[in-house]
């Protein structure tokens, strides 16, 4: 073989081995790129992965604490719903008792001297005493009155009506001719009380003096001025 053929076949073999070197690179690089890639996406799912983890923990997270706030809601309205109901029994009570100012239908009652005196041969028949402010007042709290006033004196548990030689008196107060006695309660049912025949105000009119009695729509009654004490009573435990 002459030395152009010898040339001819190493350039020949030059060739192939470039391209085989050639090829073998482009494949290698080829698979770093394929092996990059792949750990490129693992990576990111193990991201993704954390960043889901961590979302799920802080949903539920907020998932307990709504949770608990909406436990504290119920127990506050609970809270509000019980102290309505004490306040509520409360003011109740207190209007019962006589320390408020209360109003609604029921009665009034006027009670009065006789006006012709001169005429009559006992002059304290035809005088409304304490007494039959007493029994006025006794009868309405039978009826059912719910609260009672004579002259602006509310009647209350402690109440009392004394006659101190010709004066009136009402917790401790005077009161005068007239003597106005308002109730509230059914006004069928007091009215009914005091005009059935036989009742004190048949008897006051009996004598000369003025008995009257009518229906009336939102009675006004003060609540009472005085202190309520109690020195015998106690709460049993």
């Amino acid at each position: 073989m002459n030395k152009k053929q010898i040339s001819i076949t190493l350039g020949i073999m030059c060739l192939i081995l470039t391209l085989a070197i050639c090829v073998q690179i482009r494949t290698m690089n080829s698979a770093n790129s394929t092996v990059s890639q792949t750990l490129s996406d693992n990576g990111l799912r193990d991201e993704v992965l954390r960043i889901k983890e961590k979302y799920d923990n802080t949903y539920r997270e907020l998932e307990n604490a709504q949770k608990k706030l909406e436990e504290a809601r119920q127990s506050a309205t609970q809270n509000d719903k019980n102290a309505e109901a004490k306040e509520q029994e409360l003011k109740e009570n207190n209007m019962l008792l006589g320390k408020t100012d209360v109003t609604g239908d029921g009665v009034e009652v006027v009670l009065q001297d006789a006006t012709n005196v001169e005429t009559s041969l006992n002059l304290s028949e035809q005088l409304i005493h304490y007494s039959d402010i007493q029994l006025v007042v006794n009868e309405l709290k039978n009826a059912g009155a719910e609260a009672i006033e004579v002259n602006e004196q509310r009647i209350v548990g402690t109440s009392s009506i004394t006659c101190e030689g010709n004066i009136i008196k009402v917790n401790g107060e005077k009161i005068g001719n007239p003597f106005i006695i308002k109730a509230i309660g059914s006004p069928n049912l007091l009215y009914g009380a005091l005009t059935r025949v036989g009742s004190i105000l048949d008897i006051v009119k009996d004598y000369g003096n003025k008995a009257e009695i009518r229906k009336v729509d939102n009675i006004v009654i003060k609540k009472y001025s005085g202190v309520l004490e109690s020195e015998y009573l106690k709460e049993q435990k």
